[in-house]
C-alpha cells in the first residue's frame, strides 16, 4: 500500500509543480526554443565536420574513377600496384607483372600514382634536363 501511495503522491506533486509553468503562459515558448538551440548546434557541427568533407571526398573519388585511362599506374584497395591495360564500363584490366593481368572493379581502385600522359612527360623532361647539363659542361663526351 505504501508504494501505491507514493506513486499517486508523486504524480500529484508533478502536476502541482507543472501548474505554475502553465499559468505563466508565454514563458514556456521561449524555454522550448532555448532548449532546442544545443541540438541545432550539434547538427550544424556534424554537418561541417563530418558530412560535408565526406561528400567532398566522395565527389573527388568519383571524378578520379571516371578519369581512369589506359597507361595509368594505380593502387587498388587491396594494395595491388599495376598499370591499366584496358578500361571497361564497370571494370579495369590491370597489368601487374609481365605475364599477369587482373580485372578489378572500378571501385576497387584507391588511387592513381601517375597518369599515363604525365609519366611520359616526366620521362621526356628528365631526358631533356640530362642533355642540357651535358651541353653546359661542354658536350658531355670527349672526342
Amino acid at each position: 500500500m505504501n508504494s501505491a501511495f507514493f506513486s499517486v503522491f508523486s504524480f500529484h506533486r508533478a502536476l502541482l509543480m507543472a501548474a505554475p509553468d502553465a499559468a505563466a503562459g508565454g514563458a514556456t515558448g521561449g524555454n522550448a526554443l532555448v532548449s532546442f538551440v544545443p541540438f541545432i548546434l550539434i547538427i550544424g557541427i556534424f554537418y561541417f565536420l563530418i558530412i560535408r568533407p565526406q561528400n567532398k571526398k566522395q565527389k573527388e573519388t568519383q571524378k578520379m574513377l571516371s578519369a581512369l585511362k589506359k597507361g595509368d599506374k594505380i593502387v587498388t584497395i587491396g594494395g595491388v600496384h599495376g598499370t591499366i591495360q584496358k578500361v571497361k564500363d564497370a571494370s579495369v584490366i590491370v597489368k601487374v607483372d609481365e605475364n599477369t593481368k587482373m580485372e578489378f572493379s572500378r571501385s576497387a581502385v584507391s588511387s592513381v600514382e601517375a597518369a599515363a600522359k604525365e609519366a611520359d612527360d616526366d620521362e621526356d623532361g628528365d631526358q631533356k634536363k640530362i642533355e642540357e647539363k651535358k651541353d653546359e659542361k661542354g658536350g658531355g663526351e670527349k672526342p
